[in-house]
């Protein structure tokens, strides 16, 4: 824990691919570095934009753009390479020397979701390096983003399994082979790769320094995304702190059928979304005539989106959903305050729950450990809907002694 108190400020912009992530990152960062913050902007995804939006070339390492602010876009695969390849050549003549076939071996010795760990362990370096105060990231669309966020305990999983058969391999090969062993090292390898993602973890975890953003646009379609994005990081436990409304047309007056139809369907999109996100604040960005690239644009940008706000600073803490193990159930929790139990109707169809309050629906995307189970009766208690998760009643064995 003590790396996580010295790290910077941490903040990752989520969301489905084309909602603007990109832009949202870099002006963040544009005006935290005008507010005197010692800023670095990192772009994860492997379709890397950050530097067109920034209108300067950049590299994989942090390069200076402006006073106070920096900017990298991600060589993941290089990463992989640095973090990872002398302990996989290690593995996969560990692996041979036990019998296993050579390319057999050579893919055994790639661990999983190693691009998305190296990528999220340069991030925890950058912040935990003294040189930064915050370090913004625009991260891969929500799939892959959860997926790198899930990582470092598949990862911690798949270490301990190789360290323990690293353990035990010695005691059953011969002595030729046993000599041998002490040269690969594996264990000391692992042994720090884990550490290193432990650190990691708490770090991404810590809603002192770390938070996420969803970013969202007036479509039904990224509505649903980022309530799967809101439900896994919850799961997860890692922090979200705000959600941020891109693109959003200006009101109109007299507007032309066309646009006022637009304009109809964008704000009840626009009350789905404040609904299906009332535990958190809602930052709006509005859709411009011109897409706003370099400093000076999205600095205007900026100051539209946060006006005096420090863009750095905390925006909310506490999780909007938890799921607890409570016995032999789950219980699902979800921050919904002045909600009056006589509106409040359930369904639930397949791996989704709808939430009926009044005349508004909201869907959770449930994750698979509670997709296979049926929802109890739910109830209110101190703002928040609790719902209980059971095994099916046709499930559970019956009763001995009847026939």
């Amino acid at each position: 824990m003590t790396e996580a108190v010295a790290a910077g400020r941490l903040i990752l912009y989520v969301g489905k691919g084309g909602v603007g992530k990109t832009t949202l990152a870099a002006a963040t960062a544009v005006r935290a570095a005008a507010l005197g913050h010692r800023t670095l902007v990192v772009s994860t995804d492997l379709a890397h934009s950050l530097g067109d939006v920034l209108a300067s070339p950049l590299g994989a390492e942090p390069e200076p753009i402006a006073e106070r602010l920096y900017a990298q876009e991600i060589n993941v695969l290089e990463e992989a390479r640095r973090s990872w390849g002398q302990v996989q050549g290690q593995l996969a003549d560990f692996l041979r020397q036990a019998g296993v076939p050579d390319v057999q071996a050579d893919e055994l010795a790639i661990l999983p979701g190693l691009e998305e760990v190296a990528a999220l362990a340069q991030i925890g370096r950058a912040s935990r390096s003294g040189q930064f105060d915050c370090v913004v990231v625009d991260a891969a669309p929500t799939g892959e983003t959860i997926r790198l966020l899930s990582m470092p305990e598949s990862l911690q999983w798949y270490a301990g399994r190789i360290q323990e058969w690293g353990r035990r391999l010695p005691r059953m090969v011969g002595p030729v082979l046993r000599r041998a062993l002490p040269d690969l090292n594996v264990g000391a390898g692992l042994g720090h790769l884990t550490e290193r993602v432990k650190e990691l973890r708490a770090l991404l975890g810590d809603p002192r320094h770390s938070s996420y953003r969803l970013v969202v646009t007036p479509d039904r379609m990224v509505l649903k995304e980022a309530e799967r994005a809101e439900t896994y990081l919850n799961l997860f436990d890692y922090p979200i702190d705000a959600v941020v409304l891109n693109r959003v047309l200006p009101a109109q007056e007299a507007a032309p059928p066309y646009l006022a139809a637009l304009l109809t369907r964008q704000q009840a999109l626009i009350a789905e979304i404040e609904q299906a996100f009332a535990a958190l604040p809602i930052l709006h960005a509005p859709l411009l005539t011109e897409e706003p690239v370099g400093q000076p644009a999205l600095a205007a940008l900026a100051q539209t989106i946060f006006g005096a706000r420090d863009p750095t600073a905390v925006m909310h803490v506490g999780p909007t959903q938890r799921i607890e193990r409570e016995g032999d159930q789950y219980v699902l929790r979800i921050v919904m305050p002045h909600v009056e139990t006589r509106k409040l109707a359930l369904t639930r169809r397949g791996d989704v729950l709808y939430v009926d309050i009044g005349n508004f629906r909201r869907e959770i995307a449930l994750p698979r450990v509670l997709a296979m189970l049926e929802p109890g009766v739910a109830r209110l208690r101190a703002g928040m809907l609790e719902i209980p998760f059971k095994t099916p009643a046709d499930e559970h064995p019956a009763p001995a002694g009847r026939g």
